[in-house]
């Protein structure tokens, strides 16, 4: 068959570990046999962005920024354990997921993939939960300091316009003490409130929100007010055009009622929570790589990714030599999703259903019983399925993708 053409590139950002692995195979299965792949290609693998200085995850972001789609792999963001295993790093390279998410300025929407042989660890949760989660600020735009002797710290604001300074006393100390100063744009929270309120009017599905504005008054309270003032002023009339619901509670409160509830809305949540509370929704409902997770800006700007990470374990089997079974559901999905918006910007109706169809051939996959071993366990009783390895899960969905665009 003719390749399916491209007209703008995506922006490709590869990554680290088993993921950079499988990354490869499915371009080499599910792809290039099919597409005239068009991509501006980016190496976020750790050696690359140490060699760099990270420059690499900022042109990466601003490249995402003029084309529109970008796709990214699974990524490393080291601590003091990664430190040793790479002694040739010169820095603890904050989060590049962190760095492209405050560049583009966007809300992370993430949604479980679900199949009918496999239910959610929670009886009661009959639809998916999509998790919104805040994609600037907070620990993860945060500074740090360590400090050994008694002392006080202080945080301190000077205004660029009137050059007044405003200082408030964090605490004072006796002894060694860690500190972290963290914060966030009141722009950036109303693109966040925005983003939320238009998607959960164009996926007709209730909208949550979840703070703790009762400890943090002012920082947590300003995402509660600028929330209430877009719903009001923008979004309030859609919303009850469409029967939908829109509320704020504690984050608390949220979680209780996410576990008694049946499911099918959007959880939005700030920085930190969405990351934390994606990985158990996704856990829940069957597997962390089972997951979709876009990025997506105020200005329309679209990133694909996974929601899980390098999958250490399995690399270190894989440099054996030894077979593994990773699941790349959720990195093939990426893929997906960026070729359907892709097309849809281009007006590609080829390239679109390209993407549909890689994802009905994975669907195919699972429900013939050909999984990856972390979803064999899962299933329900009664259902018949067969772990495969990594590479033999990826030549199961090319062959059924091969028969549907025959």
């Amino acid at each position: 068959m003719e390749k399916i053409k491209m007209t703008t590139p995506l922006v490709e950002m590869d990554g680290d570990e088993m993921t950079r692995i499988l990354w490869q195979m499915i371009k080499d299965k599910l792809i290039l046999p099919y597409v005239d792949l068009k991509t501006e290609y980016y190496d976020l693998g750790l050696l690359n962005r140490n060699a760099t200085k990270d420059q690499v995850t900022v042109d990466a972001a601003n490249a995402n920024k003029k084309y529109g789609v970008g796709v990214k792999c699974a990524t490393i963001t080291p601590n003091k354990q990664r430190m040793e295993e790479y002694p040739q790093l010169t820095e603890m390279w904050k989060s590049p997921n962190g760095t492209i998410r405050s560049i583009l300025d966007g809300t992370v929407f993430r949604t479980p993939i679900c199949i009918p042989a496999i239910k959610p660890v929670v009886k009661n949760w009959e639809k998916p939960i999509t998790i919104a989660r805040h994609a600037y600020g907070d620990v993860y735009k945060s500074v740090d300091l360590y400090t050994t002797d008694p002392g006080v710290c202080t945080m301190t604001y000077k205004s660029d316009v009137t050059g007044e300074e405003k200082t408030l006393t964090v605490q004072k100390v006796d002894g060694p003490a860690v500190w972290q100063g963290a914060h966030n744009k009141e722009s950036s929270i109303r693109s966040f409130a925005k983003a939320c309120f238009q998607y959960a009017i164009d996926t007709k599905q209730d909208l949550w929100f979840s703070t703790k504005d009762t400890i943090a008054k002012v920082y947590d309270g300003e995402f509660k007010k600028v929330f209430e003032e877009e719903f009001e002023k923008g979004y309030k009339e859609q919303f009850d055009k469409l029967g939908i619901e829109y509320f704020y509670t504690l984050i608390d409160d949220a979680v209780a009622r996410v576990i008694r509830s049946k499911g099918g809305y959007i959880w939005a949540c700030k920085n930190y929570d969405g990351d934390v509370m994606s990985d158990m929704v996704s856990t829940a409902f069957g597997s962390l790589a089972m997951m979709t997770s876009v990025l997506v800006s105020p200005d329309g700007k679209y990133e694909f990714e996974a929601a899980h990470g390098t999958v250490t374990k399995h690399y270190y089997k894989h440099l054996k030599g030894e077979s593994t079974s990773t699941n790349s559901m959720a990195t093939i999905f990426a893929w997906s999703g960026a070729f359907k918006k892709r097309g849809e910007l281009d007006n590609l109706p080829e390239l679109v259903a390209f993407g549909e169809k890689l994802e009905e051939a994975c669907f195919e996959t699972l429900n013939a019983g050909i999984m990856t071993k972390d979803l064999v366990g899962l299933v329900e009783p009664g259902f018949k399925a067969t772990a495969v390895s990594s590479e033999g899960f990826l030549d199961a969905i090319a062959e059924r993708l091969s028969a549907k665009l025959a």
